[in-house]
């Protein structure tokens, strides 16, 4: 069981189904959300009512997770701003980390396979099209307008 040191502990309402309060603490330590979610139920079930109570205290005490992602209209010069903003999110975005046990966070191997294959054809496909702008004959007058 590995704690996140530079995490601090909060909930995500967008990813829970009452408050978020049992996905905070699974992403706090690296589980999945479902086993916290069942060890709640179980508790509660088994002779542990507290957990209820604090399980309220959790919605109000702590701080929810911010969204990173806000759905606006954008213009077409903005919207082309937008997609070189995410590219550049995605290629600095949280390693994709494969779960070893299944009660760990992650992805199954299978899934983290596709997905660094889709990133890899996505830079892929802005390497092709950064290529063949370079390589057009609109590139080089453009670059000889610019020494004059």
């Amino acid at each position: 069981m590995s704690i996140k040191r530079r995490g601090e502990l909060y909930r995500i309402p967008s990813q829970g189904k009452i408050a978020g309060v049992c996905a905070g603490i699974a992403d706090y330590f690296g589980w999945e959300t479902w086993l916290i979610r069942v060890l709640m139920v179980s508790g509660v079930l088994f002779g542990m009512p507290w957990l209820v109570f604090l399980y309220i205290a959790a919605w109000f005490i702590l701080d929810k997770k911010s969204a990173s992602k806000v759905n606006v209209d954008l213009n077409p010069e903005d919207a082309q701003e937008a997609k070189k903003a995410e590219f550049e999110r995605e290629l600095n975005a949280e390693p994709i980390r494969v779960k070893a046990r299944i009660w760990q966070a992650g992805e199954p191997p299978k899934q983290a396979f596709h997905d660094i294959r889709r990133k890899y054809m996505s830079m892929e496909k802005e390497l092709r099209k950064m290529e063949r702008y370079v390589t057009s004959s609109e590139f080089t007058v453009s670059r000889e307008i610019n020494k004059l």
